[in-house]
C-alpha cells in the first residue's frame, strides 16, 4: 500500500499543476448529478411520494449510492480505464514489476475532479439527514458508514470484472456501464419500486440491494424483524469484491502478451 500511497500523491501533484483546469473540471462534475437530483426532486413535488418512500428518504438513497460511486470512480480509475494498457501494450511492464498487479492497476490513475460531484452527493446526504427523524444509535451509525464503504467496493467490483474481460476482448465493453453507471442510476431509488425479477437480480447477482435498499429499510424504521440481518447485509455486499479480485487473478494467469 505504500506504492500505491506514492502514485496517489504524484497523479494529485501532477493534476494540480493545471489548478483552473482542475478546479472548472471539479465544477462540471457537481453539476452533472444535479441534473438527475433535480428530476428526483421535481418528481415528489408532482406526486408526493413513491411506494411509500418520502423525498428525503429518497434523497438518502441517491446521496448514499453517488457517494460510493463518486469515490469508486476516483479511487479506482486505473480499472475503469484498462483497456487501454492492453490495447498499448503497457500492461507487459506491470507483468515485469515486482509488485501487485492489482496494486500497480490501481494506483496507475486517479480522478480527483470528482470531488465536485462528492461534495453534491454530501450536501444532499446531510440534507436528507437533516429532515429525517431517525432515531439514531451508535449500530445505525455504523451501518451508514458501512453502507458507503460497501458500496465503494461493490463499484470498484464491477470495474475490475470489467478490466478482466479486456485480457480477451482488449478493448472494453461498453456493456459494463450497464452495471456501473446503469446500476447507480437504478440503485438511487428503493428497489422495491421495481419489478420482483430486477430487485432479486441485483440483490443476489449484483448486490446493490444489499448495500443501500436493506439497509435503508433498517435505518428509518421500515423494518420491525430481523433488525440485526438488515444491519449487517452491506458486509454481505461488500463480499463481491472478493469472486472479482480471483476473476482477476484468472485473467492475468491467462493473459497473452502483446509481443511489444
Amino acid at each position: 500500500m505504500k506504492l500505491y500511497w506514492k502514485c496517489l500523491l504524484i497523479h494529485l501533484k501532477s493534476q494540480m499543476q493545471y489548478r483552473t483546469s482542475f478546479w472548472l473540471l471539479s465544477l462540471g462534475q457537481f453539476f452533472i448529478p444535479f441534473s438527475v437530483f433535480a428530476g428526483l426532486y421535481f418528481l415528489f413535488e408532482r406526486f408526493g411520494q413513491i411506494k411509500g418512500w418520502q423525498f428525503y428518504e429518497v434523497a438518502l438513497c441517491f446521496s448514499i449510492i453517488h457517494m460510493s460511486f463518486s469515490i469508486s470512480e476516483c479511487f479506482a480509475r486505473g480499472f475503469d480505464m484498462f483497456s487501454s494498457l492492453v490495447r498499448k501494450g503497457d500492461f507487459d511492464r506491470l507483468l515485469v514489476r515486482p509488485r501487485s498487479t492489482f496494486v500497480q492497476v490501481l494506483g496507475s490513475q486517479f480522478e480527483f475532479t470528482r470531488v465536485g460531484r462528492m461534495l453534491q452527493s454530501l450536501i444532499v446526504f446531510i440534507w436528507a439527514l437533516a429532515n429525517l427523524s431517525i432515531e439514531w444509535s451508535l449500530l445505525k451509525a455504523a451501518t451508514l458508514g458501512l453502507m458507503i464503504a460497501s458500496g465503494v467496493l461493490l463499484f470498484t467490483g464491477i470495474y475490475i470484472l470489467a478490466a478482466t474481460m479486456c485480457f480477451w476482448t482488449v478493448q472494453g465493453l461498453e456493456v459494463a456501464n450497464i452495471f456501473t453507471d446503469g446500476g447507480r442510476e437504478m440503485a438511487q431509488y428503493p428497489l422495491n419500486i421495481y419489478q420482483k425479477w430486477v430487485t432479486r437480480f441485483f440483490t443476489y447477482v449484483i448486490p446493490f440491494g444489499t448495500v443501500n435498499y436493506i439497509p435503508l429499510l433498517y435505518l428509518l424504521g421500515k423494518i420491525n424483524r430481523h433488525e440485526l440481518l438488515y444491519m449487517l447485509t452491506p458486509l454481505a455486499g461488500s463480499l463481491f469484491i472478493l469472486p472479482c479480485l480471483a476473476v482477476w487473478q484468472f485473467g492475468v494467469r491467462h493473459y497473452r502478451s502483446t509481443g511489444s
